[in-house]
């Protein structure tokens, strides 16, 4: 087996079972891994540290498996690890027959690089490092064998891939052909998935305990629900007794499921209205026109693709909360997210307390949000809780 040396004193990371190597922490390699391999892992004096799949191309450069020098990383191991994490959903009460939720949530789950959602009778995968591209073949097997898992679909078209030297791919990888729409339930409400050409794996699951949070608010209010996809938080604030719900997203393909998942639900549609646009032009249209809302949804995109990015993806949070916080009537209501990775809680919540500011408004903090329980965050990889929100009363 190859082994990467790490530098003199590189090693703390991973004594604190942070589950990435980068390229900058590394000696030497002796030996000649190829893209994917197994390999050991030793500190600057010798001394054994762990195993990992080694990715040439990638700053990240050893991704960790295992810190236990008997542990043996083969099929076997891969089957449990995802068996554990479905027991453990089971356990609380999210993974049941045909249900929606996350099996596994990457180096959180303890397998880097592969996320697996469960979307009734079908498995959607993305693989985005080259190890869990080489067990590709493993885990849709390991799949192949769970009860009620009747296909196995890969949206493995996302942009990190490339810089593991992997190209974008998607596609049929097991069992029957998945439908153009999967229709689930959460919380007693329907939607319907296109795992094929929607975002992510096809929907947002990690946003099922902050949609109903939105519930209580929503009595006889006028909600504007920007960057509303295929309709999640809208369809649970008119599920709430809204009086009328605005859908703001640049995707006609997404406003057109979420017309039909409102339909879906029984809600009127003279209830709902649905814009194609770009969400900070109809702000600003809204706050030109002088227009108010008793509660607004920011759920948007990522802005920070990594640290270079954070202070523009700063600028552009404060820019869209400033302007929803002025669009807020006395006493409204702001569910504000950021799914940025490299943009933290404590740093999201000084950028809405400057919009708050710029705005001549102030904010109580009602709650804070993160991501729901089937996306587990390893406390030695804080990378893994991108997903944080707040939900403030403006003043």
């Amino acid at each position: 087996m190859a082994e990467v040396i790490l530098k003199k004193g590189h090693d703390k990371p991973l004594q604190k079972f942070h589950p990435w190597i980068f390229s900058g922490a590394i000696d030497r390699v002796e030996g000649t891994p190829s893209p994917g391999e197994v390999i050991d892992v030793f500190s600057f004096d010798g001394q054994w540290l762990a195993r990992g799949w080694f990715s040439p191309q990638s700053q990240i450069r050893v991704r960790i498996l295992t810190k236990d020098a008997d542990e043996q990383i083969d099929s076997n191991f891969f089957k449990l690890k995802i068996l554990r994490a479905y027991e453990w959903r089971k356990k609380i009460g999210i993974a049941k027959n045909g249900a929606a939720f996350r099996l596994i949530n990457a180096e959180s789950d303890g397998i880097p690089g592969l996320v697996i959602d469960v979307y009734k009778n079908a498995a959607v995968c993305q693989f985005s490092s080259v190890g869990a591209e080489k067990m590709k073949n493993e885990f849709v097997s390991i799949l192949s064998q769970f009860k009620g898992i009747e296909s196995v679909y890969e949206r493995s078209d996302i942009d990190s891939r490339k810089y593991e030297g992997l190209p974008l791919l998607t596609g049929l990888l097991y069992g029957k052909e998945i439908p153009d729409n999967i229709q689930i339930e959460e919380n007693g409400i329907k939607f319907l998935i296109d795992v094929k050409k929607g975002h992510k794996t096809g929907f947002y699951l990690d946003q099922r305990l902050n949609r109903q949070k939105i519930i209580p608010f929503s009595k006889n209010a006028l909600v504007l629900n920007c960057f509303s996809y295929t309709g999640g938080f809208g369809i649970y604030a008119a599920k709430g007794g809204a009086e009328r719900v605005i859908n703001i997203d640049s995707s006609s393909f997404a406003l057109e499921l979420a017309r039909q998942n409102f339909l879906l639900n029984g809600i009127e549609e003279e209830k709902v209205e649905f814009f194609v646009e770009d969400t900070g032009k109809y702000l600003r249209e809204c706050r030109d026109r002088g227009q108010k809302f008793d509660l607004v949804v920011l759920d948007p995109p990522k802005f920070a693709e990594s640290k270079s990015h954070v202070y523009a993806a700063s600028r552009a949070y404060k820019d869209i909360n400033l302007l929803a916080i002025k669009l807020c009537k006395k006493d409204g209501i702001l569910f504000t997210f950021s799914c940025s990775g490299h943009v933290g809680m404590d740093l999201f919540e000084k950028i809405v307390a400057s919009a708050a500011v710029d705005a001549s408004r102030r904010l109580q903090i009602i709650d804070r949000l993160f991501q729901s329980p089937d996306h587990p965050v390893d406390i030695a990889f804080p990378e893994g809780g991108y997903l944080k929100g707040l939900i403030c009363r403006v003043l």
